[in-house]
């Protein structure tokens, strides 16, 4: 049995935890009142810090769940020279089992297990920058908030530095007490457990606001450029025979410590914010990508072979085998994931990596002056940079617009009047301990064309329950000739909700247009004739929601002769013939097709090219560019194997270009042409600052 499975196993699943996914029953200890929520302030603007070194941080539940579900984008990164600090939250010791067959049956040992578990993530980690996997760390205690103490690891090799932390908070404290009660209850406490052979020999004691001090004393004092944490509010899951429950928690898709790990980390991401710039004046400069935990298992795989090969390879590692001579006396790994284990597992959650908020970080478009502009996320707030001059390729500093704390990534648009509209999701609430957990939709919308921006205003939600509410996604929007701006966002059932603003600047109300089982990512754009369409990746199709006419109502309207897609967003754009044409990759290809809609005013149908030397993986980008004297050109713009960005012209049939190597990628790239028709591709740094890759086709950049 793995280790998962005895994980489910044990696990009680109460009422508020399967409304909630992330609440749980039983009696913790007793604490003091709820601590007052310290937060991103929405009215708060001040500029931000200086940019620095880059630095990931990324905060588990669990060790192994950031070589599960954060690479390859952890692997990229640390490649490129990013130092890594990864938090583990919990002790992951669940019944102390750590077996397989062909062992001899011992008794539970949830220290030594716990124990094991480290070794097997020294191994991976080596196994990462290239040393040998039983290379020797160094170990040492950290002294964090609340009196707390915590194992650190450390490992350098002049270009790569690893630090893991471990908390090792107990799965199951005394008093039958879990995380999810850590977050729900206001005298919860946890304690921690000592792992076999470790350096911190202490128990800590958790209540709420202690784990919360702790994350962000762990941000301040590594002021991370890129977090990575958990998903924190995942999709509700019907269970039946088609979708047993295997390991999931509740009625959500992910395991009943991810989704309050998550928690606890944007809160934690949240009051450093707020501290920071109380204490300096300056927010920190920094963006954050959220994963995907058990969702793996219930969608399309999204990664071709090779991915899953390299994914596995530190797996395998971090698994390790009762075999094994590691120096370690409690265990060589977390045997259960060792070997061929996690290719052979039905549940596949090595096969993909999914974004819970998926979008392009930053969303690219041109100012007044004919300079890029792009908007984003900073330190939970949004931004806006602006190049220094048309076509300079030199950002200024970013203006922090406020707003926070927002999701990562925002739509940006311009009216039918050049007023810019930027859409983001909002965590509204976020205290736990039994009070306000919610989201909602909000917009900041510009005064007069190219001038100031007014105050930010709530759209609220689709959904009227704060717990069906956090199940929403990232806002797509859409202007329209005819004066109009189509917000879209995927709801809480799977399907898609809208809300439109007229001409003359009222919103109407939120209006659901049904439809059901899409993955977050919506796409939307304009057909030549000016008509809304909306692309949404489902199960066996890409589904499509449009108008019989520009000014009339969107309704779902099906196509036909689409393919399964794997799962990341669809990218859309006007190809050479003017046909508005998607792009996308199957289940677990390496190249993606491009699929032209033809059939009259209805779009009802699709007919598609492959693209082969397109090889590579994740989400794509795909845009118009105008040829003097020609026809239109589609471009496409993807990672390709190895995470470098790559563009191509999807008409040609030539090879790709990559971009230079400096140009390294964070989340997802954007492509837009410029004032002057250049094609432009916009990405996010390692650093929290964005890039300007101007290419010239077939010059290599």
């Amino acid at each position: 049995m793995s280790r998962r499975s005895v994980l489910a196993g044990i696990a009680a699943v109460t009422a508020a935890g399967a409304a909630g996914c992330s609440g749980g029953g039983g009696e913790g200890g007793q604490s003091g009142s709820p601590a007052p929520v310290r937060a991103v302030d929405p009215h708060a603007t001040q500029s931000f810090s200086n940019a620095k070194e880059p630095l990931l941080l990324q905060v588990m539940a669990h060790p192994d769940d950031d070589l599960y579900f954060m690479n390859p984008d952890a692997g990229r990164l640390v490649a490129s020279g990013v130092p890594v600090v990864s938090v583990y939250v919990t002790a992951g010791e669940a019944v102390g089992q750590n077996w397989i067959e062909g062992m001899p049956k011992t008794k539970p040992d949830k220290a030594g297990y716990s124990s094991a578990r480290h070794q097997g993530l020294r191994q991976a980690y080596a196994e990462m920058i290239g040393k040998d996997r039983f290379t020797p760390w160094q170990k040492s205690v950290m002294q964090l908030p609340g009196g707390v103490r915590a194992e650190t690891n450390e490992l350098s090799d002049g270009k790569h530095r690893i630090r893991l932390i471990f908390l090792n908070i107990a799965m199951l404290s005394a008093g039958n007490t879990r995380l999810p009660m850590l977050w729900d209850r206001p005298y919860a406490v946890m304690q921690s457990l000592v792992a076999t052979g470790s350096p911190c020999t202490t128990v800590s004691t958790y209540h709420h606001s202690t784990l919360v001090d702790v994350l962000a004393a762990i941000m301040q004092q590594f002021k991370p450029t890129v977090v990575h944490t958990m998903d924190p509010d995942p999709d509700y899951q019907v269970h039946d025979a088609t979708h047993p429950k295997d390991n999931d928690y509740g009625a959500c898709s992910d395991h009943r410590d991810h989704t309050p790990t998550a928690l606890f980390t944007w809160k934690a991401l949240s009051q450093w914010v707020a501290d920071t710039t109380r204490r300096d004046g300056h927010p920190p400069r920094f963006t954050t990508l959220a994963f995907r935990g058990y969702y793996n298992q219930r969608w399309p795989h999204n990664l071709p072979p090779q991915i899953v090969e390299e994914k596995h390879r530190l797996v395998e590692a971090y698994g390790g085998d009762p075999s094994w001579s590691c120096a370690n006396p409690a265990g060589c790994g977390d045997y259960g994931q060792g070997g061929d284990r996690p290719i052979k597992n039905r549940k596949g959650w090595i096969r993909s990596t999914h974004y819970r908020y998926p979008g392009a970080m930053p969303v690219p478009d041109s100012d007044k002056a004919g300079r890029l502009e792009a908007f984003g996320v900073l330190g939970m707030q949004a931004v806006r940079w602006q190049e220094t001059s048309p076509g300079s390729g030199r950002w200024g500093e970013p203006r922090n617009l406020g707003g926070g704390p927002l999701a990562p990534a925002v739509a940006a648009v311009k009216d039918s009047e050049g007023r810019r509209l930027v859409f983001a999701l909002r965590f509204s609430g976020l205290e736990g301990q039994g009070r306000s957990n919610s989201r909602e939709i909000v917009v900041l919308e510009e005064h007069t064309p190219g001038g100031s921006f007014n105050a930010w205003k709530g759209l609220g939600n689709p959904e009227h329950k704060a717990e069906r509410g956090r199940r929403v996604g990232l806002p797509a929007a859409v202007a329209t000739s005819d004066g109009r701006v189509h917000l879209f966002v995927r709801n809480a059932g799977k399907g898609l909700s809208s809300r439109v603003r007229e001409a003359n600047g009222k919103w109407g109300k939120w209006q659901s247009l049904h439809g059901q089982e899409i993955q977050e990512g919506l796409t939307v754009a304009l057909d030549k004739q000016g008509r809304v369409h909306v692309f949404g990746v489902g199960r066996d199709t890409v589904h499509h929601w449009s108008q019989d006419d520009t000014g009339k109502p969107v309704h779902e309207m099906p196509l036909k002769g689409l393919p399964g897609p794997g799962g990341d967003p669809v990218a859309a754009a006007l190809g050479s013939d003017d046909a508005l044409t998607v792009v996308y990759r199957t289940p677990e290809a390496v190249a993606p097709s491009a699929y032209r809609l033809t059939g009259g005013e209805n779009t009802s149908q699709a007919n598609g090219a492959g693209l082969p030397g397109f090889a590579g993986y994740g989400p794509l980008a795909a845009c118009t560019v105008p040829r003097r004297g020609g026809k239109d050109a589609l471009m496409l713009l993807g990672r390709a194997m190895n995470g470098e960005i790559q563009l191509a012209d999807t008409d040609s049939g030539d090879s790709p270009v990559h971009a230079p190597s400096q140009y390294v990628p964070v989340g997802t790239t954007a492509l837009t042409t410029d004032a002057a028709h250049r094609l432009t591709a916009v990405g996010l740094a390692p650093d929290a600052t964005p890039w300007i890759w101007r290419p010239a086709p077939g010059s290599g950049g």
